[in-house]
C-alpha cells in the first residue's frame, strides 16, 4: 500500500529524521516548534508625511531648559535622519528563494538555466521560465515569469501570490533585486542580520533604536556581523501589539483624564515637584549632598521624570496600537483593511508583522526584522513549503501596502539561513501545485532579495541580479563578493540601502568589505526620486 503523506499546516512543527533533536531556541525556531517575533530599529523623517506626532507641542520651556542643563538628558525621542524605513524578513531554517519564488539566471534573471538546474529549484520541465503557460495568471507574462513588481518572480511563486493578495495595485511603484549567495544550512550562526549596519548608515527612530523578535544580540534568528554590533542599541523583544503600546505607556492617567493636555500638565507637575524635592533630599551616598555620586543619581532621577512627561506630551491621546489602526485591521470594513479581523486575530505572524511595520513605517522606529520560524520545510512534499511561503508573502505584501497607504518609501529585505533542493519528484496535491517536492538542505541554491517601494513613482533599475547562478542551478561563488561570504552579503544590502538614500559615496567611510572599484556593480538602484 502506498504511503500517504500528511500535509502540514503553516504552524505545525517539522520533524526531520536526518536532523538532530532540537536543542537551542534557534533549532526550535527553524523547525517551527516556536514562532518568530519582530525586531525594529530606529525611524524616518519620511513618516512625518503622515505622522500624527508631528503636530504635538513641545514640553514647557522650563522643563526643556532643565533637561538641557543636565547635558545628557535628551527629550523628543531619538529624532529622525530622513532615511528610508527598512524591514527585513528572517525566514529561519533555509527557505527556498531562488527559482520557484524569485527567478535567477546565468547573467540576468531571465538568462535561463538547464532543465536539471530548475528541477533542483523545485520547478518541473513544464513550468520552466520561457515556456508557454496553458492557463496564465492575471499578472503573468505568459511564459512562467511575472514582473508586476519589477523584480522577476516565477508566475506561480507563493511569495508572489501572497504579495499580490495584499499589495496587488502597487506594482508600478515597486522594484527589486536578487543576490545569489550561499550560506550555511539550518544555523543561526550565519551573520545575515543587517540591522546594526542599517543603523550605522543613519536609520534612527523616534521612540527606540532597536527592538527584536528574540532575546538575542541581533533580535532575530540569524546573527549580526560581529564587527557591526553596538551593544548600546541591543534589541528589545517585540512580537505583538501590546509590546508596541507598552513602549510608550502613559499610564492610567489617560483613562482618568479625557484631555491629553491635562495628562501632559499632570506629568509636567510631577517632574517639577520631583526636581524640587531632589534638591534637598539625601541619597545616603558618600560625599557632600548634590555633588559627586549624589548629584549623578539625582540627575538620572530627574531625567526619568522628564522623559515620562515627554512621553506623555508626544503620545497621550495618540493611538499607536496596530490592532486599532483601521488601515491594518478594520472590523467595520474588513474588505478595506490590509488584514481581515479573522486573519489578524487568527495568526500571530500577522499580528507580529503589523506591530513591526507600524513602528517602522510610522517613524517610531527606522528598521525592523520580522523573524518567522518553520522554514526548514524539506518534508518530502511541496505543500508544506508552499503554504508557509504564501503566508510569508502576505506578510511582505502587508508591509508594502501599509507603506503605500502612508505615502512612505520602504526597503524590504528577505533572507534565510541556507536553502533546500528537490529531487524532481512531483507533488500533485492541491497545495503542492504540481511542483517538485523538497527533499533536503542545499546551500548551493541559496539567495536573498529585496523590494523597494517609492511613493513618488517608478524605480529605474541599474541591475536586478547582483552575481549569478551556473546553468546547473548552483550559485557561482565567484560571481560577486556576496556570493560566498555572508558578511559581504550584509554589506551589499547596506550599500544598496545607502544608495537609495543618496549616501553611496559614504559607504567606504563606514565599511570596507566591498572594494570601491566594485561598488557600482554591486548597486541595484540610484537614489530614490
Amino acid at each position: 500500500m502506498a504511503k500517504r503523506t500528511k500535509n502540514l499546516g503553516p504552524d505545525e512543527p517539522l520533524y526531520h529524521q536526518d536532523h538532530p533533536r532540537p536543542v537551542s531556541r534557534r533549532d526550535f525556531l527553524r523547525q517551527g516548534f516556536v514562532s518568530g517575533t519582530g525586531i525594529v530599529m530606529g525611524g524616518s523623517i519620511f513618516s512625518l508625511f503622515s505622522n500624527p506626532l508631528a503636530a504635538q507641542q513641545a514640553l514647557s520651556s522650563d522643563l526643556v531648559n532643565l533637561a538641557a542643563s543636565m547635558g545628557n538628558c535628551s527629550l523628543g525621542g531619538l529624532g529622525g535622519a530622513g532615511k528610508i524605513p527598512f524591514i527585513c524578513f528572517d525566514l529561519a531554517g533555509g527557505a527556498n528563494i531562488s527559482g520557484s519564488n524569485v527567478l535567477v539566471g546565468r547573467n540576468t534573471q531571465l538568462d535561463v538555466l538547464t532543465t536539471a538546474g530548475y528541477s533542483k529549484m523545485g520547478l518541473p520541465g513544464d513550468m520552466i521560465p520561457g515556456g508557454v503557460e496553458a492557463t496564465p495568471t492575471a499578472t503573468s507574462n505568459g511564459d512562467f515569469t511575472d514582473t508586476t513588481f519589477g523584480l522577476a518572480f516565477h508566475s506561480d511563486s507563493a511569495f508572489l501570490r501572497g504579495i499580490l493578495e495584499k499589495a496587488g495595485t502597487r506594482g508600478p511603484n515597486i522594484n527589486g533585486a536578487v543576490i545569489p549567495a550561499r550560506s550555511d544550512n539550518d544555523t543561526g550562526n550565519n551573520p545575515h542580520n543587517p540591522m546594526y549596519g542599517i543603523a550605522a548608515a543613519g536609520a534612527v527612530g523616534g521612540v527606540v533604536t532597536l527592538i527584536g523578535s528574540r532575546n538575542s544580540d541581533s533580535g532575530g534568528n540569524s546573527m549580526s556581523p560581529a564587527n557591526m554590533i553596538n551593544t548600546e542599541i541591543r534589541p528589545t523583544k517585540v512580537d505583538r501589539p501590546s509590546d508596541v503600546t507598552g513602549m510608550v505607556d502613559t499610564g492610567n492617567l489617560t483613562g482618568i483624564l479625557s484631555d491629553p493636555n491635562d495628562v501632559v500638565a499632570v506629568m509636567e507637575s510631577v517632574a517639577r515637584i520631583s526636581n524640587s524635592k531632589l534638591g534637598w533630599a539625601n541619597t545616603g551616598l558618600s560625599g557632600t549632598i548634590n555633588t559627586g555620586a549624589d548629584a549623578v543619581i539625582k540627575d538620572l532621577m530627574r531625567c526619568g521624570y522628564l522623559k515620562a512627561a515627554d512621553i506623555a506630551d508626544r503620545f497621550a491621546g495618540v493611538n499607536i496600537d496596530p490592532s486599532l489602526d483601521t488601515d491594518i485591521v478594520d472590523p467595520a470594513n474588513p474588505t478595506q483593511s490590509i488584514f481581515t479581523p479573522t486573519e489578524f486575530n487568527g495568526s500571530g505572524e500577522f499580528r507580529k508583522t503589523a506591530s513591526v511595520m507600524k513602528m517602522v513605517i510610522d517613524g517610531h522606529a527606522g528598521a525592523g526584522t520580522i523573524a518567522m520560524g518553520g522554514y526548514d520545510y524539506h518534508t518530502g512534499d511541496r505543500s508544506t513549503g508552499e503554504v508557509r511561503d504564501l503566508r510569508a508573502g502576505r506578510c511582505m505584501g502587508a508591509c508594502l501596502e501599509y507603506a503605500a497607504r502612508r505615502g512612505v518609501p520602504l526597503m524590504m529585505y528577505v533572507s534565510s539561513d541556507g536553502s533546500l533542493a528537490s529531487n524532481g519528484t512531483i507533488d500533485n496535491s492541491v497545495n503542492g501545485r504540481g511542483k517538485g517536492v523538497w527533499t533536503g538542505d542545499n546551500s548551493s541554491v541559496a539567495a536573498s532579495f529585496f523590494l523597494v517601494y517609492n511613493p513618488n513613482g517608478a524605480i529605474p533599475a541599474l541591475r536586478q541580479q547582483i552575481g549569478f547562478f551556473r546553468a546547473d542551478g548552483s550559485v557561482d561563488t565567484a560571481s560577486s563578493p556576496a556570493a560566498n561570504n555572508v558578511n559581504l552579503l550584509v554589506e551589499t544590502v547596506i550599500l544598496n540601502y545607502m544608495a537609495l538614500n543618496g549616501d553611496r559615496g559614504l559607504y567606504s567611510g563606514l565599511f570596507s568589505g566591498i572594494s570601491p572599484a566594485l561598488i557600482d556593480t554591486m548597486t541595484a538602484f540610484d537614489t530614490l526620486a
